[in-house]
């Protein structure tokens, strides 16, 4: 079954992990050009696209084909790889009591199975392994562990993986592995991709080096400018890492892309030339030499050397001047270009900071002394007026038709777009949680697990409680929670700009909401 996914998805609804596999290799070996993302997961694959050069309408029609069997994949056999596993993991006695087992019996078990990597979540490079000789269900720890250590091997369900970071999760520890799950720096970041056929081997000792993230600090000779104040978050961002999620990379980015697109054209930059997002205001910096700058998205003053500059223009910051961004009156997050872009080591691809994974340059601390990059292509524009206003605090985001829309009641669906939701204090890159009458189920629906599926930004879930999450461009790949509806990506830049506090109401954008 295809279900619709927002304005630029589809979810392909499967019967089992098995069908999964084989039509995830299918689409892989047919892909035409505007295909974006094919994510994986439990019972589902996730086709995201570009609408302006694959319509909806024809990825439906090319999944339809794909999913009758219309094609043998080639890429079937997948590849293939090995884990050293150590098992001297802090559960492993306790979890094979559980099954009925010996210790070493529960490890013949796990060395002997034929694993395959069914689709990747939870963090960059971690893989829901699967087997047809494991028969063992596992249940989860009642409560979680708020700190899994890296290279950790774990059980839940009928599920094997192995944490490629330090995390916290709720899954039984058997052992330990130092096989490089996950590089940012390596041509395939990903160890464990979907299709890819694993065997464990066991090994008297492991040793898992401890992870790193680069800061995008250069030496005070290169400088273009130094913070002396990040305010309340500053990063780096880009256009992102699109085309990841199938590897567990979410895409990140710019929160507010029209923003970030205005901005870098004021200073002649390349399209995706990474910039700043700053947070809330307070951001002061020092210029070290000549600069043309502008800002954009959120709204609040705006000073060069004490003297008040405009937004959406260009602005001269000379050497040795101070440029400083008071606490912003609307909105929430506004885009910093600097002519030639930020320079920043690139982490899979691109500058983004990633929150939630650990992705990409650290946040920005007083004292860190920025380069700019090469990525200015034309002249700073003569404008003396782009066209702008301030963010709203009372916000209407369009909204389309979510694949689980049917587990709502009919009251539910309509509370949806009637309600005057409030954005609540959890409002992050990550998502943002609102507040108003909870979202009751369909009694057929209410308890009802959805086994996980891929996830995009935009994406409106609502937990068992009933008060939705909207997911931000730093969000999970995969989820468990239904989905109602998708923000369209004009709703996603307006709710960038959502306050703790702020009003908005959902409007369809779909016939079929």
């Amino acid at each position: 079954m295809i279900r619709p996914f927002g304005d630029s998805a589809v979810l392909v609804e499967v019967d089992t992990l098995a069908d999964v596999l084989a039509l995830h290799a299918r689409l892989a070996d047919t892909r035409p050009r505007g295909v974006v993302d094919l994510t994986p997961a439990a019972r589902t694959v996730l086709v995201h696209v570009d609408p302006t050069v694959l319509p909806l309408i024809a990825a439906c029609a090319w999944v339809a084909g794909a999913d009758n069997g219309g094609h043998e994949p080639s890429s079937a056999a997948g590849e293939e790889a090995e884990l050293p596993v150590v098992y001297d993991g802090v559960d492993l006695a306790e979890t094979a009591s559980l099954l009925g087992l010996t210790s070493d019996g529960l490890i013949e078990r796990h060395l002997a199975a034929r694993w395959t990597v069914a689709f990747t979540g939870f963090a960059p490079g971690f893989g829901y392994l699967v087997s047809d000789d494991w028969d063992l269900d596992v249940p989860r720890r009642a409560t979680p562990r708020t700190r899994v250590p890296r290279g950790a091997v774990a059980l839940a369900g009928r599920f094997t993986g192995a944490y490629p970071r330090e995390t916290p999760g709720g899954w039984q520890l058997i052992g330990t592995t130092d096989a490089p799950l996950f590089d940012p720096d390596a041509d395939r970041p990903v160890l464990l991709r979907p299709g890819t056929r694993v065997r464990f081997r066991r090994v008297p000792s492991a040793r898992v080096p401890a992870a790193g993230r680069v800061a995008a600090v250069t030496g005070p000779a290169c400088a273009a400018f130094t913070v002396t104040d990040p305010g309340a978050l500053a990063t780096i961002q880009d256009a992102g890492r699109p085309g990841r999620l199938a590897d567990g990379i979410a895409t990140s980015g710019a929160a507010d892309r029209p923003a970030f697109a205005a901005a870098n054209r004021l200073v002649g930059n390349a399209p995706g030339a990474a910039a700043l997002e700053v947070t809330l205001g307070g951001f002061r910096a020092s210029a070290a030499r000549d600069l043309w700058i502008a800002v954009t998205g959120a709204w609040g003053p705006l000073r060069v050397a004490g003297r008040q500059v405009d937004p959406y223009r260009p602005v001269h910051w000379p050497a040795g001047a101070e440029f400083e961004m008071g606490p912003f009156r609307a909105g929430v997050r506004a885009v910093l270009a600097v002519r030639g872009g930020v320079a920043a080591p690139p982490v899979v691809g691109s500058a983004a900071t990633d929150t939630l994974a650990g992705l990409g340059p650290l946040p920005l601390r007083a004292g860190d002394a920025m380069a700019t990059a090469e990525d200015a292509r034309h002249p700073v524009p003569a404008v003396d007026l782009w066209p702008w206003t301030p963010p709203a605090d009372a916000l209407v985001i369009p909204i389309a038709a979510g694949p689980r829309a049917g587990w709502f009641t009919p009251v539910a669906r309509r509370a949806l777009f009637e309600t005057r939701w409030v954005v609540g204090a959890r409002a992050d890159r990550v998502g943002i949680r609102l507040e108003g009458p909870p979202l009751e189920r369909e009694s057929d629906a209410a308890g009802r697990e959805l086994a996980s599926e891929g996830m995009l930004p935009g994406a409106v879930q609502v937990p068992p409680d009933g008060l939705p999450v909207v997911l931000g461009p730093d969000g999970p790949v995969t989820g468990g929670y239904p989905v109602i509806g998708v923000v369209t990506s004009a709703g996603r830049a307006a709710l960038a700009q959502a306050r703790p506090g702020s009003h908005l109401l959902f409007r369809s954008a779909s016939p079929r909401m």
